[in-house]
């Protein structure tokens, strides 16, 4: 089995991130590959904004949704 790593965390699997204010997106990381913000709501219940993250980047935070006020494009969740 291979598996990705970045920043010192590994993942088992990568989907594209479809951002949506009711369904589960549980992730332990999520690269932005196109330009825009990324909102989110915490595995512990915190809704955060990460204000234009560089195209490229992971953003390594545990998530339960991916909300669909997200600018960003070309989303892959990590789990």
């Amino acid at each position: 089995m291979s598996s990705y790593l970045a920043n010192g965390r590994s993942w088992d699997d990568a989907v594209a991130i479809t951002p949506s204010a009711t369904e589960s997106n549980a992730f332990s990381g999520i690269y932005v590959g196109g330009a825009g913000n990324v909102s989110v709501v915490t595995e512990a219940g915190t809704t955060v904004t990460f204000t234009a993250p560089p195209v490229g980047s992971i953003i390594p935070i545990r998530t339960s949704k991916v909300l669909a006020t997200t600018t960003a494009t070309l989303l892959v969740g990590f789990r």
